[in-house]
């Protein structure tokens, strides 16, 4: 153990290293640490001395963490995890929290958690700040390294990856699986069955992090892949899609239930067996030591039982 390097880097440091590799901007940092830009600045140029790499290329407008800060990041949390643990012993006062949540999502995932989230902001912790972010944007990785605290996400039970001990999926909302036509579809009038279903192109929901859904493995074995005609990244888009073609839709009920954009749509049951889907949120098992973000997780939960959704 290098004792006399250790003693030159401070918990400052970290704290800033920290925060820039969630937010890739000086300016940003400063705002969240209450500190100048020029400190931020000075701060991260000590770092580059110190830790003997740039940490920071920039391109273009951006600053673009390097490999060996990128590597770096999921212990920093660790660090500085515990280092809050230690300074927040007392019990959570959701109405004193002045932190910020950082979480990511869908924007249709948003759809169904917005009145949790704004109960948050309105009434529990109304000098709490929010951050909204793309799962495309930040992802798995991203809650490894503390970029976000907590993914919340749609998707096949059998999809969450075993690889990565460290993340935890805790379903919040059981769901099942429809598909949505526009209402003047050629089979808006029918019973849907399997043979009309694969007859049709599809609209696809990708995700590069999960792996391919149960049900799309079951239709291969027993009947035939769909024709996936178009992908995107969120309900919304494949929407807009579906009611501008004859092209089918597969999504959560739960969305449709309560999305503008589903509005003039149809749905009908899926004529086949799709396992079991849910809404979970995926967090660090580090989270649950931060009082906060447990309270958070126990409230978004409480507030989803609440709603009947």
């Amino acid at each position: 153990m290098d004792l006399i390097q250790l003693s030159r880097i401070n918990f400052k440091h970290l704290t800033v290293l920290h925060v820039m590799l969630s937010t890739h901007s000086v300016t940003r940092s400063a705002d969240i640490l209450c500190m100048g830009p020029s400190s931020v600045s000075k701060t991260l140029s000590q770092l580059r001395v110190l830790l003997n790499d740039e940490l920071f290329y920039r391109d273009g407008t951006q600053l673009i963490p390097t490999p060996y800060a990128l590597k770096v990041g999921p212990t920093l949390h660790l660090i500085i995890n515990n280092m809050n643990g230690l300074l927040n012993q007392t019990g959570f006062e959701p109405q004193q929290f002045s932190g910020r949540f950082c979480l990511a999502m869908r924007e249709s995932t948003f759809e169904i958690f917005a009145p949790a989230i704004s109960d948050i902001l309105t009434q529990l912790a109304p000098d709490a700040q929010v951050e909204i972010h793309s799962k495309e944007q930040l992802g798995f990785d991203a809650l490894l390294s503390g970029q976000v605290d907590v993914i919340v996400l749609p998707h096949d039970k059998s999809q969450p990856p075993s690889n990565e001990k460290q993340l935890v999926w805790e379903t919040v909302i059981e769901d099942e699986m429809i598909c949505v036509m526009r209402a003047d579809h050629p089979l808006a009038e029918k019973i849907l069955t399997i043979e009309q279903y694969l007859a049709y192109k599809h609209i696809g929901i990708f995700d590069k992090e999960l792996k391919q859904p149960y049900f799309e493995q079951l239709l291969k074995q027993q009947h035939r892949g769909r024709e996936m005609v178009i992908s995107v990244a969120d309900f919304g888009s494949a929407a807009t899609i579906c009611m501008q073609s004859e092209f089918l839709f597969t999504c959560s009920k739960k969305w449709f239930d309560v999305a503008k954009q589903a509005q003039g749509l149809i749905a009908k049951p899926l004529p086949f067996d799709y396992g079991q889907v849910a809404y979970s949120m995926v967090y660090n098992k580090l989270a649950l030591n931060e009082q906060a973000l447990s309270w958070l997780f126990s409230h978004i939960k409480k507030a989803l039982n609440n709603t009947n959704l």
